[in-house]
């Protein structure tokens, strides 16, 4: 009977037998990476997110080709003006009584066309109205009118500032807040 000494010694002698050659010199490592580690080309451990092997590059190549890499975008027309939104366009309303609540927002801005989104951003500490409201319309016409007719319109005894939430190009207000000498 071989005693588990004995049974371990001739497993270790396997193990290092597949290790050294039949020269009894340690065999050169094959050009192949051990599983799961990255090597650069001179065949040094790379570490860290920025290693990049050659199939996660070509993972990336084959996810963005044809029809998968076309992302959606905004129309840039250039020049100045209003910017429509990935959505829709925005109206920025300021001015509103601490008191309105939603629905009278939304009364009185759908006469202009039909509200695809209403924000009406409550102060955490009070819980009034900030003082603001972003109103979406689908089409640019509906907006525009929205802007024309409640621009400087009063509603809850406050004077509403009504306006395009994005445009292109510089700012239609005051140049510069600094005095002129």
């Amino acid at each position: 009977a071989r005693s588990p000494n004995r049974t371990r010694e001739m497993a270790d002698d396997e193990v290092l037998g597949e290790a050294l050659g039949d020269d009894g010199y340690e065999q050169e490592e094959s050009a192949a990476p051990p599983a799961g580690k990255k090597v650069d080309s001179a065949g040094r451990k790379v570490k860290g997110r920025g290693a990049k092997d050659a199939n996660a590059q070509m993972e990336a190549e084959e996810r963005y080709s044809g029809r998968a890499g076309q992302f959606e975008s905004v129309d840039n027309e250039g020049g100045k003006g209003p910017a429509k939104s990935v959505e829709g366009w925005i109206c920025f309303v300021s001015g509103i009584n601490e008191e309105a609540n939603e629905e009278d927002i939304y009364d009185k801005f759908s006469d202009y066309g039909e509200i695809k989104n209403l924000q009406l951003p409550l102060d955490r500490r009070t819980g009034f109205v900030k003082g603001y409201a972003l109103v979406e319309y689908e089409l640019r016409k509906e907006a525009q009118a929205a802007i024309e007719e409640m621009n400087g319109a009063e509603f809850m005894e406050k004077t509403l500032t009504v306006d395009w939430a994005f445009t292109k190009g510089p700012y239609k207000g005051r140049q510069s807040t600094r005095r002129m000498t």
